[in-house]
């Protein structure tokens, strides 16, 4: 006999798993297969190999120019036990950046986008192109991108470095986040004005869980274009830049005179 659970229709709201329901004292088997599921995709975030030229070749099919970089992190295994080493780019890398940058760093551009493979190169696969697209159609008047960094073995800090070669004003870092049972392939976002090696992640904006099942890309977008705006009137990001791009602004009802009552 099967008992109606009064939890239920939550489900059809959340990809949360609760309401799993029970056969005798264990999970229902449909149940635990979906749970062995989402654990294998979740793993396979983590350690699929990010595909860098085909993500180069989808920008460079938008005129977008790419450099591509790697950590100091040699393989998947020493970038998992060492983060510090996935924060800071490889020589041969750090050379490639100088390069394109020429005798003058300085003059660089107003922001940088760095695209990091992190913890799922499967968020990185799914939504980062549409993300920089989404940016690159709010881009404002006046504002110079660099080219587009895709960097290996990457946390997010490694933007620091390829945004101080580069003298980028203001740099964001596109990358995986650690998968969940639930989302597998969520994109995280993080902002840093003057990027230098050494910054901590107090002086860093997020926006994080982008993709089509969390923040869609295109209102990602308007958040991040707010948040890049305010960090340049104030020459600042982290926790000094409150994120108030939601805020609704209320407009005053019209005034209504009340009728005269009669004498």
């Amino acid at each position: 006999m099967s008992t109606p659970d009064p939890w239920d229709d939550l489900r059809a709201y959340t990809a949360a798993r609760l309401a799993l329901g029970r056969a005798g004292s264990s999970m229902p088997t449909a149940e635990l297969l979906r749970f062995g599921f989402a654990h294998a995709q979740a793993r396979d975030a983590v350690h699929v190999q990010l595909d860098t030229q085909a993500l180069a070749d989808v920008l460079a099919a938008d005129g977008l120019p790419t450099l591509q970089v790697h950590s100091a992190a040699a393989d998947r295994a020493s970038y998992l036990l060492r983060p510090d080493l996935g924060r800071r780019l490889d020589d041969a890398s750090a050379q490639v950046l100088r390069e394109a940058a020429g005798p003058s760093p300085a003059a660089g551009c107003d922001l940088l986008l760095v695209i990091g493979d992190g913890l799922s190169s499967l968020a990185v696969e799914r939504n980062a192109h549409a993300m920089v697209t989404a940016i690159r159609a709010g881009l404002p008047a006046g504002w110079s991108l660099g080219p587009v960094v895709i960097a290996q073995q990457a946390r997010v800090a490694l933007a620091d470095e390829a945004g101080a070669l580069l003298g980028a004003r203001l740099v964001a870092m596109l990358i995986g986040e650690r998968p969940g049972l639930s989302s597998p392939d969520s994109l995280g976002l993080y902002l840093t004005w003057k990027p230098a090696v050494g910054r901590h992640d107090a002086e860093r904006n997020c926006i994080s869980n982008i993709r089509p099942e969390g923040l869609a890309p295109a209102a990602a977008a308007g958040r991040f274009w707010w948040l890049a705006q305010e960090a340049r009137r104030l020459q600042l990001t982290g926790v000094q830049l409150k994120d108030r791009s939601d805020a609704a602004v209320i407009a005053a009802p019209p005034s209504t005179a009340l009728p005269a009552l009669p004498d």
